[in-house]
């Protein structure tokens, strides 16, 4: 590991918090059988032996007993983008394999799921592990994004599992990483492989939750880092009093990041894509929505201010919606003949190839844009929107329509835009006390369930608004949070998105703030995040998190 600054010598010394029931002898109280969110009687199919399995809940044994259990190999895989908190999932699971049994051993594959299918991994010892704990990142044995999805990977995995003695793998990841976790655990359950597979809930965007996973881990401390950011920005703003600054954050699937930084730093607007989907906006609505407010302040003197934007915005406008699950089919089904198409003719090659009201769409939108549409896929199959730079294109309608309110007589001001995109700023940075607390209860609660011999469950620590001791730890079936979606064109299995719910404690509170906001200047500075001082500055759980659980 690279020399130590002296935030990262201090922040080793922190010992993250674990629920009460975590802390010695654990018992287990079953709940009632599951079945999955929706499509039941596909995913009962497609997982005939972990389908209906009942939610777990970990309990104090009274008893006070621990029962001696023989060693365990367990291996662990980082998949997908980083969070802050990974290091400490993974130093939760070494001390809670360790507290089961000390000469119990723990093996990272890899660079992702690659790492098992190619045989690459290292064992994590002590020494190792006391280097990243508290720390950001997944550079501890690195992270990817091959999927777990066919027979031959699975057995090739099995052999470098057999061949360690691995009876337990636990996989860090998001949704689709979680779901090829489900996958891969029916499969091992059904050929009888001896080995158990748990997930733990890793995103930034926060669509990965329910009732049981209330946040994945990495929101806050992502959250947080950008807000810092964005609160930065609104006081240069609001110094030199010249400049509407466009910030795009991350968020493809739902808009969780730019709530949970609106609700910290108040900015003039902020677009919420599951609200313009609800409300069938279309892009004019949008961009006349933010001129309006343009011209407000403007009316008052204030030719600033700020704008936050969810990534994923464009896919929420039901129009650009329709026409992009088009073009990714057409893109999926039409590649070979696309790529060999000359570049000054692929647009027009989409547009002969889409249906009459999608092609309408495509030929209006700006060559860039349009060009940004076509680009290569993800790994789903799906438009890269991060790549979309839908800041830009939202000031530059934003000017040419303040220009037509101005000859209007609607408007009287200077309109100057700048343009933000936080992304990777928060993916790896140090975990807040909340991260770091939770992702080592993710961790050592992991543990507990490989030590009980279950498999197919994701790791799930709730109860997150209140003290750490009262958390209550367990375990859900990956199978229960599944549907059915279209991906590359086919129905597969996947863990269903949590959208912004608009009916909602979180929405309802910035809902009733927003106008306030638009026209006043009250913007809120929240400084950089603090992990050494009093409680109520240090350890505060995400806002979106508090009002949600006020709602219940």
């Amino acid at each position: 590991m690279t020399k130590k600054s002296p935030l990262q010598v201090a922040r080793a010394a922190y010992k993250p918090k674990l629920p009460s029931a975590l802390c010695g002898a654990v018992k287990v109280i079953e709940g009632e059988a599951t079945q999955s969110v929706a499509n039941q009687e596909e995913i009962k199919e497609l997982f005939p032996t972990t389908y209906g399995l009942p939610v777990l809940k970990f309990d104090v044994d009274s008893t006070g007993k621990t029962k001696s259990k023989a060693p365990i190999n367990v291996g662990v895989i980082l998949s997908g983008g980083q969070a802050p908190g990974g290091h400490n999932v993974i130093s939760g699971l070494f001390d809670g394999i360790k507290s089961i049994n000390k000469e119990s051993r723990l093996y990272g594959f890899l660079l992702g799921p690659a790492g098992l299918v190619d045989h690459k991994y290292m064992e994590l010892t002590a020494d190792i592990i006391d280097q990243y704990r508290n720390t950001g990142g997944f550079d501890i044995i690195g992270s990817g994004r091959t999927k777990l999805e066919k027979k031959e990977q699975f057995d090739k995995g099995l052999e470098i599992l057999k061949e360690l003695n691995i009876k337990a793998l636990v996989i860090i990841g998001g949704d689709d990483s979680n779901t090829n976790a489900a996958v891969l655990a029916e499969y091992y359950k059904q050929i009888n492989a001896g080995v158990q597979v748990i997930g733990c809930p890793k995103t930034i965007d926060g669509d990965l939750k329910n009732d049981v996973i209330e946040v994945s881990f990495g929101f806050d401390t992502a959250c947080k880092v950008y807000s810092e950011v964005i609160g930065n920005i609104q006081r240069d703003c609001n110094s030199a009093k010249k400049y509407w600054h466009f910030i795009k954050l991350m968020g493809r699937s739902a808009s969780h990041i730019a709530l949970e930084c609106a609700l910290q730093v108040q900015p003039n607007v902020c677009i919420v894509s599951e609200e313009v989907e609800a409300k069938n906006m279309t892009l004019k609505d949008v961009v006349n929505y933010i001129a309006d407010i343009v011209a407000l302040r403007a009316a008052d003197g204030n030719n600033f201010g700020t704008v936050l934007i969810p990534e994923g915005l464009i896919e929420f406008i039901p129009a650009m919606k329709a026409l992009i699950a088009e073009l990714n089919d057409l893109l999926a089904l039409k590649a070979t003949e696309f790529a060999a198409v000359a570049k000054e003719n692929q647009r027009q090659f989409v547009i002969d190839n889409l249906s009459a009201d999608n092609a309408a769409v495509y030929a209006s939108l700006p060559e860039s844009v349009a060009r940004q549409l076509t680009l290569d896929r993800d790994p789903h199959g799906n438009v890269q929107v991060s790549l979309i730079e839908t800041e830009k294109l939202l000031s530059e309608m934003v000017a040419n329509r303040l220009a037509e309110m101005a000859k209007e007589g609607k408007y009287v001001g200077k309109f100057s835009a700048l343009h933000h995109f936080f992304g990777y700023e928060g993916r790896c940075a140090d975990p807040t006390n909340f991260d770091a607390d939770y992702c080592y209860a993710l961790g050592f609660n992991a543990a507990q369930l490989i030590k009980i011999g279950v498999t197919g469950y994701m790791s799930s620590v709730r109860n997150l608004t209140k003290p750490s001791v009262q958390w209550i730890a367990g375990g859900i079936p990956i199978t229960m949070m599944m549907n059915m979606e279209r991906r590359h064109g086919e129905m597969k299995p996947v863990i269903q998105k949590a959208l912004v719910k608009l009916d909602g404690g979180p929405f309802k509170k910035f809902a009733a703030q927003r106008e306030k906001w638009a026209r006043e200047t009250a913007f809120v500075y929240p400084g950089p995040i603090q992990y050494f001082g009093p409680s109520e500055v240090c350890d505060l759980p995400p806002k979106t998190l508090v009002y949600e659980q006020q709602d219940k």
